[in-house]
């Protein structure tokens, strides 16, 4: 019996891990729309083991970087609502990207090398002069492809837990937009609905934040620091 149930638990594994090789034949707007009423059934049907398989599919194609995983975040959002949805797909896709991060550094460091040499110095530059802040910003504007930030910042300096809570922190926006969206799958006719000049100028507002803040502070930190030279020494003066 114990046999068995192992050759089972291999069977599932392998299948787990292959799947997300075929993923993409199915990550299109038309397939999910097609077979909503489907995969909002089998979730409140099997709610605990539709959580678990979708979560353990969406690590493993965002690991593997498979086109197309923003679907599988309006799915969350068509299967589990809001709530469950932004829960699943935050971590999910945080932890698929730490994982290609991994990946990038220790296993296809000279295949990203070739395929990103250009880019990486540019992503490099960038971490050099502002820092994690650089990296915020490229996950709350959803321009670069979120694969290539993966690839090209395992191959940075950037220590693995705080390219993590950077991650987490900025795809989170997107995330809500993305799950929100998928709670009206029926009604988005393409993936350009989900953008508006409005959301996009939004967007772009606020991936400038972190940058301006870093502006400011080195702006006003030499500012203290003479501020804070010129009071001792007039203090020493007095004495």
């Amino acid at each position: 019996m114990n046999r068995v149930r192992g050759l089972q638990m291999l069977a599932g594994l392998v299948l787990l891990a292959l799947l997300p090789l075929h993923l993409y034949q199915y990550l299109s707007l038309d397939y999910l729309q097609q077979h909503q009423q489907w995969l909002s059934e089998a979730a409140h049907t099997s709610p605990l083991q539709s959580r678990l398989l979708f979560f353990l599919l969406y690590v493993a194609a965002s690991t593997l970087s498979v086109p197309g995983t923003m679907l599988l975040t309006l799915a969350s959002g068509a299967m589990f609502g809001f709530g469950w949805g932004l829960l699943l797909s935050s971590f999910a896709s945080s932890i698929g990207a730490l994982l290609a991060f991994g990946l990038s550094r220790h296993v296809l460091r000279k295949a990203v090398q070739r395929r990103f040499g250009c880019q990486l110095d540019l992503f490099n530059r960038g971490l050099q002069r502002h820092g994690v802040w650089y990296l915020l910003s490229l996950r709350l504007l959803p321009v670069v492809p979120y694969f290539a930030i993966n690839l090209a910042m395992g191959l940075s300096t950037l220590r693995p837990l705080t390219f993590y809570w950077a991650s987490q922190l900025g795809m989170l926006t997107s995330t809500s937009l993305y799950v929100n969206a998928g709670r009206q799958l029926a009604q988005l006719h393409s993936l350009a609905d989900l953008y508006s000049p409005a959301l996009l100028t939004s967007l772009a507002l606020l991936a400038a934040l972190p940058l301006a803040a870093l502006a400011l502070q080195r702006t006003l930190t030499p500012r203290r620091r003479s501020a804070s030279a010129s009071a001792s020494a007039q203090q020493n003066m007095e004495q």
